[in-house]
């Protein structure tokens, strides 16, 4: 056997550009030091004008039961993402991910919006913004409903700031409770292509704190 290629390696505007065509990155588990792409046949997105929002999931929207805030400490909610849980015993987000999408957030392209009680961290996501898309990666909670506020949040300030596109990578039974459906892979790709064309403004990611009740305003949600 001929020698092997070593394997390519990754840097931020590589992930960037992967992002605009289709693809993302995830490795076997957090001891696993290699990535590999993935372009699934069918993408999940949230529509952005299709959030699913309860009435009890409102209300705890519309009463700030969680103090919310943008870009605070992207380490420990990329560290919360990859702990192990009853329902996730392992984790895809290994250190070459956590080091990557550091690089991104420091380079303005990767976001949080967390969840407090006090001075708590108790839910959270992140993920990666180009142009009028925005990736997101994983989340977490450790309080009820914490991670679907902060997703609420994401969601407002996306619509608000007139981003195109929220990716979800694939639709779970919880996110579809949120409004998130799968579309096939041309369909997605054709809305991407659009999306990453016509930037979103960049006050999505203010960190003023938004009002549950101005959240759930410009989602239009009812309940």
């Amino acid at each position: 056997m001929g020698p092997q290629r070593p394997t390519p390696t990754i840097t931020p505007q590589i992930l960037l550009r992967a992002y605009s065509l289709g693809l993302f990155p995830m490795a076997e588990g957090a001891d696993d030091p290699s990535l590999f792409w993935l372009d699934p046949e069918f993408r999940g997105i949230f529509p952005l004008d299709g959030m699913v929002v309860s009435k009890s999931l409102a209300k705890t929207v519309r009463r700030d039961r969680f103090a919310v805030a943008v870009d605070r400490d992207f380490d420990a909610v990329i560290a919360a993402c990859a702990e192990a849980t009853d329902d996730r015993p392992d984790t895809w987000i290994n250190g070459q991910i956590r080091t990557l999408y550091r690089r991104l957030f420091d380079m303005g392209h990767a976001h949080t919006v967390e969840a407090y009680e006090g001075d708590a961290l108790v839910g959270g996501l992140y993920g990666v913004a180009l142009g009028g898309a925005f990736f997101g990666e994983s989340m977490f909670h450790r309080s009820t409903d914490a991670s679907k506020v902060c997703l609420l949040h994401l969601a407002a300030r996306l619509r608000d700031s007139g981003y195109h596109l929220l990716d979800t990578q694939f639709v779970t039974p919880h996110l579809a409770t949120l409004g998130a459906v799968e579309v096939p892979r041309a369909r997605y790709k054709k809305r991407l292509a659009e999306a990453v064309r016509r930037p979103g403004r960049s006050e999505a990611w203010a960190k003023t704190p938004l009002p549950g009740a101005a959240v759930l305003k410009m989602l239009d949600a009812r309940d």
